[in-house]
């Protein structure tokens, strides 16, 4: 087995060295769970790096964003270029689940936009996983929902090797049943063809587009080759090759049918319970739904929406918890919980609002009892599951650190930068304190954060500071992502001095040029002024020499005594270390195209025109004009389904699919 090895210019130092020998040797002694408690910018992601090179097992990496996971990805990417770093997220660029709204007795169909690079990313993991060990893979909270059991998964792999004898008939049918797709004139991810003595399959996990190509000698298998699939380049020979399913839910015939035979006896038990309680219509309606979907299974051997049988399928009983991609990992796995504080919760609350919604869909005869099953694990379930933890985190929570054998502080940044300089002021006079901050700094050619309690005292300071002929704007939950990377570029290059937010920790990006940080009500209570809190936005001004935070407030409240405390401790570490070992602090110098990698994409024209405004004006005629409407349209659904406005989210697909019916979908460009 290939051994997992960092590349990387750098050597540990400060105190990632410690970090790291502690860290590895409790995970190699077995201890459950353990933390590293690492402050901005002092390279926690280079000491998981170097953890797992030092404990050498597969290893899942949690974090509770797409944004966060993406960033650690490239990291690791570049860290392991020789093993397998995996992606695992929503593979959903629109998702609205099925949901049943009895006030309007409005049912909403499922809907989603699957974005297929990540859902092959997926597909790569759960791949990697079962056929190597040196395998790290980077995942949202997803990778506590159900998924195909990696036993079966596993057990309808299809071997094929030189010398041994092949029916190509019979070789279709077992792709069939492993839910490849046939298509002899285009080979596509998760098809094959066959043409005369040659079979091309073509898996949906390969991440390099590469296929396969198995020559045949009459019925004998002479060759095979592995080649790309867009240039046909022969890129290795092989003795064997063994091909994985091409989707996770995958069930043996045998198997299969005996899951029917559970599936209608519990539609059959379901019906009458439902009759016998006088609701003749969600009876009716639950058994043509389920028929139809036992009689998809034993034809095609899949139906839409097949994951909610899961559990009859897998022979689950009644409250049994599914297969997720953790049950894909070897027992002695390491997982790491990025920004534990937020992930853990988050983990934690994701049962009971999938259970809420799909308790209606049963109650109404939508879905089986069993459908309840087909759901993310609960927190005891996910904990059972771990084999040892380390939580990565500023600011772990009590719950943590009370888990935890050891608490492994990483205090000191590479960079010998300190945390910043802490100051209280009262609140009054607070404006004219703020502006002779960040004139201070504009000189210097530095930049200022203010943050606020509400969306409309963030943009209300805007108008005032604005009016005080400085450059500033400000970012709230009502912003989109298109511009909020333009605002965070803009302030980053000097085109705005001043970004006034709400919460800018949620960003997820480093602001080197920030140098002073104004926090506004900051003895208010809340856990916007909590002490966590209020150490994250502190740490936004580590990533500079002068960094200086000033919380206004009449009251010293225990948030902030607790998080000024905190910042002076490791200021005063800090210092000593610098001290004692010649170093100098310099500002960090990154890139300002390291923002955010972002793909291009034509979004400047919808961004100009109000969506309520185009609906009104839009010519439905004019292709061009229709196509913007439309689009404008997708993304106003996509977000009332991020809100989990379903209902509204369904109102706007129809009119979409109205609009679309009637006039054509539009090919203006």
């Amino acid at each position: 087995m290939r051994k997992f090895k960092v590349v990387s210019p750098y050597e540990p130092s400060g105190d990632q060295p410690q970090a790291i020998q502690k860290l590895a040797e409790g995970f190699l002694r077995g201890d459950r769970y353990q933390t590293l408690k690492g402050v901005t910018g002092s390279g926690k992601t280079y000491t998981m790096a170097k953890i797992i090179e030092a404990v050498q097992r597969p290893t899942l990496i949690i974090s509770h964003n797409k944004t966060l996971s993406a960033q650690l990805y490239r990291e690791f990417k570049d860290f392991f270029p020789n093993n397998a770093v995996e992606y695992f997220v929503s593979y959903y660029d629109y998702y609205q689940p099925e949901a049943y709204v009895p006030a309007r007795d409005l049912y909403i169909e499922k809907d989603a936009a699957i974005n297929k690079e990540i859902d092959q990313m997926k597909m790569a993991a759960t791949y990697s996983l079962m056929e190597r060990r040196d395998v790290i893979v980077i995942a949202t909270v997803s990778c506590i929902y159900g998924l195909g059991m990696p036993e079966l998964y596993k057990s309808m792999r299809v071997h094929i090797e030189k010398g041994e004898t092949v029916d190509t008939h019979k070789l279709a049918l077992e792709l069939a049943q492993i839910q490849y797709t046939r298509n002899d004139m285009v080979l596509e991810r998760g098809t094959f063809r066959i043409r005369g003595d040659i079979i091309e399959i073509y898996p949906p996990y390969m991440e390099f587009d590469e296929a396969y190509r198995i020559e045949l000698d009459f019925d004998e298998v002479f060759r095979i080759r592995r080649f790309n699939a867009v240039s046909g380049k022969t890129t290795e020979e092989l003795d064997e090759t063994v091909i994985y399913p091409a989707k996770n839910f995958v069930v043996p015939q045998d198997q299969l049918t005996i899951a029917t035979e559970r599936i209608q006896n519990e539609m059959e038990e379901r019906v009458e319970n439902l009759l016998s309680a006088g609701k003749m219509l969600e009876a009716e309606r639950l058994k043509t739904r389920v028929t139809y979907d036992i009689e998809m299974m034993k034809e095609m051997g899949y139906c839409s929406g097949i994951e909610n049988y899961s559990a009859p399928i897998a022979g689950r009983k009644p409250g049994e918890p599914p297969a997720t991609l953790l049950h894909y990992f070897p027992d002695d796995f390491l997982c790491m919980i990025d920004e534990a504080h937020v992930t853990v919760p988050q983990i934690g609350a994701m049962y009971e609002g999938d259970r809420s919604r799909k308790q209606n869909l049963v109650d109404f005869g939508f879905r089986l009892p069993s459908a309840l099953d087909n759901r993310p694990l609960k927190i005891d379930e996910f904990t059972a599951k771990m084999n040892q933890v380390i939580y990565v985190t500023a600011t772990p929570r009590p719950q943590e650190i009370k888990q935890s054998t050891q608490v492994v502080e990483q205090i000191i940044r590479p960079t010998g930068l300190l945390d910043p300089i802490i100051d209280v002021r009262p609140s009054e006079g607070q404006m004219e304190d703020i502006y002779k901050e960040v004139k201070a700094r504009i000189e210097k050619g530095e930049r200022s954060l203010i943050l606020t309690l509400t969306k409309k005292m963030a943009e209300d300071l805007t108008d005032y500071l604005l009016g005080l002929h400085l450059k500033v704007k400000y970012i709230h939950s009502e912003i989109d992502t298109f511009e909020r990377v333009e605002i965070l570029k803009s302030l980053r290059t000097g085109e705005i001095d001043v970004l006034i937010g709400i919460n800018l920790l949620r960003e997820g990006i480093d602001l080197p040029e920030v140098s002073f940080i104004a926090i506004l009500d900051a003895d208010k209570i809340g856990f916007l002024r909590s002490a966590t809190s209020l150490i994250q936005i502190i740490g936004r001004a580590a990533r500079n020499e002068n960094g200086m935070v000033v919380m206004y407030a009449d009251n010293m409240s225990d948030a902030i005594k607790e998080a000024v405390g905190e910042t002076r401790r490791r200021r005063e570490i800090q210092q000593k270390y610098n001290e004692e070992h010649g170093i100098t602090p310099h500002t960090v110098s990154k890139a300002v195209q390291d923002i955010l990698i972002r793909q291009q994409k034509d979004a400047e024209e919808n961004e100009a025109v109000q969506l309520d405004i185009m609906k009104k004006s839009a010519n439905l005629f004019d292709a061009k004009q229709r196509k913007k409407l439309i689009d404008m349209l997708k993304k106003e659904m996509s977000e009332c389904a991020d809100r989990l406005e379903y209902e509204q989210a369904a109102a706007i697909r129809d009119q979409i699919i109205e609009i679309e019916n009637t006039y054509g979908k539009g090919k203006g460009k």
